[in-house]
Formats: structure tokens, sequence, C-alpha cells
């Protein structure tokens, strides 16, 4: 048998074994969906539409400087054959600088960008989890998944997890 039969054997004989004696304990499963928590949450959205308006100056920066870029490359491109090859080197070399400044903004964007969204995802995902640990000690819940590949909706609290959290601070 190979490893990966090996594997899930184990893994099928283990659920065999374990969910019996969960059901005669009278174990209580949660199941919340990380997924629609991060994009559905009051908090989620609030902070997108944030990140948005304090990002767009710069974003805006970006797509003039890139049609700068462009424009520039474009009227080398047509005035190249009437240019004297000095004019031609010398534009060349502006365009290079030009699109190197650009490269360089827009690295530095999406670096900042980046960092900001893991920020609040970091935020969002502690503050759910907290509220995931209220819920189960309240209504005494033995385990909550977080990740599932399928999840009855009797017991997804999802619902119940967004309604906590808008209303938490």
């Amino acid at each position: 048998m190979n490893s990966v039969k090996k594997v899930l054997v184990g893994g099928a004989l283990s659920l065999a074994i374990i969910l019996p004696t969960m059901a005669q304990a009278a174990t209580k499963i949660g199941f919340v969906n990380t997924e629609r928590i991060l994009r559905d949450s009051k908090f989620a959205v609030e902070s997108q539409k944030k990140l948005e308006r304090d990002f767009a100056k710069r974003q805006k920066e970006l797509e003039d400087l890139a049609s700068k870029v462009k424009a520039e490359a474009t009227k080398l491109d047509k005035d190249a054959i009437t240019l004297p090859e000095a004019e031609k080197v010398r534009r060349q070399r502006d365009l290079a600088e030009t699109d190197r400044e650009f490269q360089r903004k827009r690295r530095e964007f999406e670096e900042d960008l980046a960092q900001r969204k893991n920020q609040v995802v970091g935020e969002l995902v502690e503050r759910a989890n907290r509220v995931i640990r209220q819920i189960a000690e309240k209504e005494n819940y033995d385990i909550i998944f977080q990740e599932a590949v399928y999840a009855n909706k009797r017991i997804d609290i999802t619902d119940q997890v967004l309604g906590s959290l808008d209303n938490a601070k």
C-alpha cells in the first residue's frame, strides 16, 4: 500500500473511532466560514473602503506616471526616424529614468498596500477569533472548525459570528 493510501486509511480509521465516541458524549460542533468573515464583516468592508481612500492619491499618481511613460515612448518611437542621434539617445535615457521611477513607485505602492492589508486582516482575524471563543464558551461548543471541505448549515455559526463581530468594537 503506498503512503498516501496508508494516511487516508489511517485517517478514516481514526475518524471511525473518534466520531462515535464524540457522538456518545453529545459533542457540540460548530463551523465558521472564515472567507465570509474576511469578506462580509462590517469591519472588512469599512477597512477596504478606507484602504481605497488612503491609497487613491498614490494610485492616481501611478496611473498618471504610467500614462506619461507610455506617451513618451510613443512619441519617441514616432520621432526616432527624424531625430539626431544625440537627441534620440538623450530621450531614450530620460524615458528609461522615468520608467525606473515608475517601477520603483509601483513597487513601493504595492508593498505598502500589501502591508496595510495584512495588518487589517490580522486585526480582523484577531477580533473574529475572540468573538468565536466567546460564542464557544457561552454556548458550550466543544469544537468550532474554521476550515472544512463541507459543513452542514445546521452547524454553521458564521452569521452569528458576523453579527457579534459587527456589534463588538
